[in-house]
């Protein structure tokens, strides 16, 4: 499946205003290169906890199931990857898990057709769920005919900055004031490194396969 990011997340002037008290600085001329540091770290720590810190709308083609044994058309070849999509396709019981969480609202679900076209779905065409975990997925039934929908969901542990939990918040500050000192630096540093993550870890969610 493919996705893309439809809102970002909006980092708050708070937590430019932190980092830059965190790294002691008081001039404006670096502001753009700081708040891009720091939109790298929200990145870091949503693929390290198995979260997504800061609220977002974000877009996912999922490829449908067409049958038990059914392997994705010559269509489908670029949006699914080998094996995960294929072998979900031919052994699952039509639910499709999301790839982010905590899943907070579904927004649209649209038939994609070979051409790119998308048709808005009738919600009685398929089925949504998030779980208690946040987990979102979603289930188109058997003979529907369709080979691929796009799925438009919000997922985030919290709307604004000031919401994270400290842990999570002060290891995104580190993270971006580490990678802020290190910018000259032309050795491979562990990302991220073992101060953050010790910030971060109580908040990692691991899926098994």
């Amino acid at each position: 499946m493919t996705r893309v990011i439809v809102t970002p997340p909006v980092l708050a002037p708070a937590a430019l205003a932190e980092l830059k008290d965190w790294l002691g600085i008081t001039i404006s001329a670096d502001d753009a290169g700081l708040t891009g540091l720091l939109s790298t770290a929200l990145e870091v720590c949503a693929d390290y906890i198995g979260m997504v810190p800061l609220s977002a709308t974000y877009e996912e083609t999922v490829c449908v199931p067409t049958g038990r044994m059914a392997m994705p058309g010559p269509e489908d070849w670029q949006s699914c990857t080998y094996p995960g999509d294929w072998q979900t396709r031919a052994t699952h019981d039509g639910w499709h898990r999301l790839s982010l969480r905590p899943v907070s609202a579904f927004v649209s679900v649209e038939a994609l057709s070979s051409t790119g076209q998308r048709t808005a779905l009738a919600t009685d065409r398929y089925g949504v769920r998030i779980d208690g975990d946040g987990q979102g997925a979603i289930r188109i039934p058997a003979g529907s005919g369709l080979d691929r929908v796009v799925v438009r969901y919000c997922a985030g542990m919290a709307d604004q900055w000031s919401g994270l939990p400290e842990s999570l918040r002060h290891g995104i500050m580190r993270l971006a004031a580490h990678q802020y000192r290190q910018r000259e630096s032309t050795g491979a540093d562990a990302l991220p490194p073992a101060s953050v993550t010790a910030l971060w870890r109580p908040w990692r969610r691991m899926r098994l396969a």
